[in-house]
């Protein structure tokens, strides 16, 4: 017995002391190539700095030359309420440091580029020396197209000199596409090699993630093990909820997949992947969540794993263009009278985005043939309004329109691909209802949009839409939830049946409720958060110039 008993406990220490011989052999690995990709993009740096400093002599020029201004007037941040730097002082507003944001499609333009965009505006207004770098694999346009683009789609304007954007080859590798099993863990392995691929072009002095891809980080913390990273997260890889989906009646696209041996083993797949998951979220500096739904689930999954120097994860809500709303879009009697028994959903045609749901609630709104008596009986009209990124986007409009033919309401639905800015306000101030379709939506910045705009918004019963947006205000509701496809019906009658009177006490609601997420909360939340991880870079440069000179000393 006392054998056995040995064996066992020898196994036990050998295994123990084989997995701490392992870690200390990747991290070392780890460390190794870090080292290397430093070393080996030192002239890629120096040349951006020489660029940059080009750049800005350049526009210096043509400023004086043509006597203009920067056309943003947004309002510069208050250095004076930020936090203080590592010395104790405060944070240096002159710190010229490379920031690197990690965003391989930058130029879908969606909600979570306007994040990206608002971000590097607030960074740069904050410390006017630093060099903002974007990682994308937007071969097809260059700076100039993308930051038009940023100022068309987001009326964002970003001081050209110290932005730049390196080009990755390997963006395919997080496509869904390129994963058609084991999509989740495929697309987070695939977010390793594209991150190696940025690292080989630059590595920068502070990293942040701009689009979810927590692996990434966790490889730049394993090469890196003193740069800071932050993450905005926009929803997580996996939660609790797509879990839950997996049972009969669940809801979202693995809707009750989990029966059978083929839903177990997709039960264990997905639970082994929230444990890697947790495990990477885990080595993040600094965490900032979209909503209170994305920050309940990320507490979940990685708060028990994080240090206590690691335990804040902060909601900022995603920037929207309120202020630029509210006043281009005219909210009164008057303009009541302008607006028609229109329906916008403005969101990119992706599945997730359920227009099928809208597009077959909406049929059965005017199979009703209801008189709304507000707008004079005019019919109804859906205007479906989103980006096309890519030939899979393109596809499914062509279906959606098939879809309205076959339910016979072509005539009464508009497909505004790819708008720009000004064609959006159009609609805005023509229309009477915004509506959102997707289950467990993060956040929902286009139905803030709708609010800021003084439209009724027609949402799913979940989500940041629920939890976050359509809120009571004053004791009264600022729009509908729904669920199914009559209950959408249902909410699109309810919400064009009101009498002028109540609709527009309603559009006030909506707006008042919309000033809660503007550009201005936006930007000082997330320089208070970036304060905090140039602090950390600024506390590991000194350290490491310390441990340089004792170094030396000890040589001597």
């Amino acid at each position: 017995m006392m054998s056995v008993s040995f064996f066992v406990y020898s196994l036990l220490i050998s295994l123990l002391v084989s997995y701490v011989f392992l870690l200390a052999a990747v991290r070392f690995t780890g460390e190794l190539v870090g080292s290397y990709l430093q070393r080996s993009s030192r002239t890629r740096r120096e040349l951006l700095l020489d660029r940059v400093a080009t750049e800005q002599r350049i526009y210096e020029a043509e400023v004086e030359e043509n006597g203009r201004k920067e056309a943003d007037d947004w309002e510069e941040i208050d250095s004076s309420v930020l936090g203080s730097a590592a010395n104790g002082g405060k944070a240096d507003q002159d710190w010229k440091g490379v920031v690197g944001f990690f965003h391989p499609f930058c130029n879908a333009g969606g909600g979570g580029e306007r994040v990206l965009w608002a971000a590097i505006r607030a960074t740069q207004k904050r410390w006017p020396e630093a060099i903002c770098v974007v990682y994308t694999g937007d071969h097809d346009v260059d700076k100039t197209t993308i930051l038009n683009r940023v100022k068309d789609r987001f009326n964002i304007h970003l001081h050209p000199p110290t932005v730049h954007f390196l080009y990755l080859t390997t963006r395919q590798s997080v496509l869904s596409s390129s994963w058609p099993r084991f999509t989740l863990l495929g697309q987070s392995l695939g977010s390793l090699r594209v991150a190696y691929d940025a690292f080989t072009l630059l590595v920068p002095d502070v990293l942040v993630d701009t689009m979810g891809y927590a692996f990434a980080l966790g490889l730049c913390r394993l090469f890196f093990p003193s740069m800071p990273t932050g993450a905005y997260v926009h929803y997580p890889t996996i939660s609790t909820d797509m879990l839950d989906s997996l049972n009969p009646g669940g809801q979202g696209l693995n809707a009750g997949l989990g029966e059978g041996w083929r839903g177990m083993a997709k039960r264990y797949y997905w639970r082994l992947f929230a444990w890697l998951y947790c495990v990477v979220g885990s080595t993040i500096d600094v965490v900032m969540t979209n909503s209170s739904w994305t920050q309940a689930h990320i507490r979940s999954l990685w708060g028990p794993w994080r240090k206590t120097n690691k335990s804040d994860i902060d909601v900022v809500f995603p920037p929207v263009a309120v202020e630029e709303l509210v006043s281009k879009v005219d909210v009164s009697e008057d303009s009541e009278r302008k607006r028609g028994p229109y329906i916008v959903y403005i969101a990119q045609f992706r599945p997730e985005k359920n227009h099928q749901m809208i597009l077959e609630a909406f049929a059965s709104l005017t199979a009703s043939n209801s008189k709304y008596p507000a707008y004079l009986g005019e019919t109804p009209k859906l205007v479906l309004i989103g980006s096309v990124r890519d030939s899979d986007d393109a596809t499914r409009v062509y279906k959606y329109r098939l879809l309205a033919r076959e339910l016979r309401i072509e005539d009464s639905v508009d497909f505004v691909c790819d708008a720009s800015w000004t064609q959006i306000l159009g609609w805005m101030r023509r229309a009477s209802i915004g509506t959102n379709a997707m289950w467990n939506e993060h956040f929902g910045i286009g139905v803030v949009e709708y609010q800021a705009a003084g439209l009724i918004s027609v949402v799913n019963e979940s989500g940041g839409p629920k939890l976050d947006i359509v809120v009571d205000v004053d004791g009264k509701p600022t729009g509908f939830h729904a669920s199914t496809t009559e209950e959408y019906a249902e909410a699109f009658k309810r919400a064009l049946s009101l009498s002028p009177e109540e609709a527009l006490a309603m559009r006030y609601r909506a707006r008042k409720s919309a000033q809660r997420f503007t550009d201005r909360g936006f930007a000082e939340k997330w320089v208070k958060n970036m304060d905090r991880l140039i602090q950390l870079q600024t506390k590991a440069t000194l350290e490491a110039g310390a441990g340089a000179k004792g170094s030396l000393c000890n040589d001597w």
